[in-house]
């Protein structure tokens, strides 16, 4: 049994782990999906760990699910990476993409085992292709420039690496961290894979520099803002003075927050040409695909289109 303190919860609960749970959409979102999916008795709870937490916090975090029987499992955003660290041997089960990446953004129960899942380059891979469409890479001839080399911006290469045609892999991605160790953990991923793709890791965390590399990418490239930086924390990986790439495309990972990155490209939606996308498309997709494995439900097209629906109600 666990040696870390077990609450027995009283109704069947949905965890979800962050920094900032509170404020997410999907305290007024969840319970209306429970609604639609027939699951009205589960409820959920937020878990807020302080970025790079002590492993043992995040321990603890994990024996609550794994061993009291009404925490049904989580979904997991900020700590990822460090919560496969933190507890990677209190799991039966890890899904090959959770292996490749070690991380983790879904925690489940499945016939007594605890699992550990990596949604992230399949939620990744629905949202791009929400907002590109087929053959965008082909027919624009853009790069990637992803500023953030967590969890998300790492799903999105891989994703895009497992891109069957060639049209739909841009020739170049260039991943931005401000330290070294999360675009090491990029490049050991990547190498495991045979890719076209000419991959570029830059170690930065200056606006300016991260404004040079935008002013080199050609037309119809997509600028991702991966950071966290908006949400997580104050400002904006590019400064005002940043030119986005015409007839490009502005990504902010975010959908709630300052969202200073998406207020900067939107500024330049006539003198760039420019699309700018939010995190809606990847938040949605990225908690029904968790809910679907913790509640052990197959979200089809027609119920994410349910779920999706009911979500937007909620927006203000």
């Amino acid at each position: 049994m666990s040696s870390y303190p077990i609450i027995n919860k009283m109704v069947p609960t949905f965890y979800f782990i962050g920094v900032t749970t509170g404020k997410s959409s999907i305290n007024k979102v969840f319970p209306l999906w429970m609604e639609v999916l027939g699951r009205p008795e589960v409820v959920l709870e937020g878990i807020d760990h302080k970025i790079h937490d002590e492993p043992e916090a995040y321990r603890a975090t994990v024996a609550q699910i794994k061993h009291d029987p009404n925490s049904l499992g989580a979904l997991v955003t900020t700590h990822k990476l460090d919560i496969f660290t933190a507890a990677e041997d209190m799991f039966d089960h890890f899904d090959p993409y959770a292996q490749v990446t070690r991380e983790m953004s879904s925690i489940s129960k499945r016939n007594g085992r605890l699992e550990g899942h990596a949604k992230d380059p399949i939620t990744a891979g629905l949202s791009l292709d929400h907002i590109i469409g087929d053959s965008y890479f082909g027919n624009t001839g853009g790069h990637i420039l992803c500023l953030g080399a967590g969890g998300s911006g790492l799903a999105t290469l891989l994703h895009l690496i497992n891109k069957a045609n060639k049209v739909d892999r841009p020739d170049k991605f260039i991943a931005v961290n401000r330290s070294p160790g999360r675009l090491d953990h990029m490049r050991d991923m990547a190498n495991k894979y045979e890719t076209d793709i000419q991959i570029e890791y830059v170690v930065n965390s200056d606006p300016r520099k991260n404004d040079e590399l935008m002013a080199q990418l050609p037309e119809g490239s997509i600028v991702i803002n991966a950071t966290g930086m908006g949400k997580d924390t104050p400002g904006s990986p590019v400064t005002d003075e940043g030119q986005f790439p015409k007839n490009g495309i502005a990504w902010e990972f975010n959908y709630r927050g300052e969202l200073d990155f998406m207020h900067q490209a939107l500024r330049q939606v006539e003198s760039r040409n420019l699309r700018v996308e939010d995190g809606w498309v990847y938040f949605v997709h990225g908690w029904s695909q968790v809910v679907g494995q913790v509640l052990d439900i197959e979200i089809t097209p027609e119920l994410f289109k349910r779920l999706d629906e009911t979500a937007v109600s909620t927006r203000s």
